[in-house]
């Protein structure tokens, strides 16, 4: 490609009913190895947090954003992902030259970038921007758990689980609630049992 500072950028948190949207960025250098670097999704909550570490002291340059719930009700989730993921990439220490988005482009980002299908498992950018955006929002969901105590945050991270649901229709919604979103709105959550 001729780049020498290439980004990785993915985000999480699309799919939970409470909390942000949360996108990472990572600049790793050329060759880099980093052990233990995988899709966040197939890593435990240790080892992600051990990798998360290896990111940041290794990284040329990391940056994280984060959409909060009220953004996310406001502007929806796909224009979320693109405020979380341009401020992922705007937030970068050393500017990127080149992004390599996994599976969407980020039309608010002026690079050039291309996006990489199932990049989160192929590309060690985007594995590390994905690890670092998970550990982000799931240190969030944790002080969230303490601020809105009986939803179960730490454990499911805001994801539609049968614990989470129950607790939802027990408690009523908490403040960081996706409660504009339409499967929240769609589903018997709100429906009192």
């Amino acid at each position: 490609m001729g780049y020498q500072d290439v980004a990785g950028v993915d985000e999480v948190g699309m799919g939970p009913l409470a909390g942000p949207v949360v996108a990472g960025a990572v600049v790793l250098p050329i060759g880099a190895r980093i052990p233990g670097l995988d899709d966040s999704k197939l890593l435990t909550a240790e080892e992600r947090e051990r990798v998360d570490a290896l990111i940041w002291r290794r990284a040329v340059a990391a940056s994280v954003c984060s959409v909060d719930h009220t953004q996310v009700g406001r502007l929806g989730l796909l224009n979320a992902r693109h405020l979380a993921t341009a401020g992922a990439v705007a937030g970068l220490k050393v500017p990127a030259e080149y992004l390599l988005v996994d599976a969407f482009d980020i039309p608010e980002a002026p690079l050039p970038q291309m996006a990489v299908v199932r990049g989160d498992k192929v590309c060690a950018s985007i594995m590390a921007a994905s690890i670092v955006a998970k550990v982000a929002r799931d240190r969030q969901m944790i002080e969230y758990d303490s601020l809105y105590p009986g939803y179960g945050f730490a454990d499911h991270k805001g994801y539609a689980t049968p614990s989470h649901r129950a607790a939802i229709r027990r408690l009523g919604p908490s403040p960081i609630h996706r409660t504009t979103w339409a499967p929240f709105r769609v589903s018997d959550l709100l429906i009192s049992s």
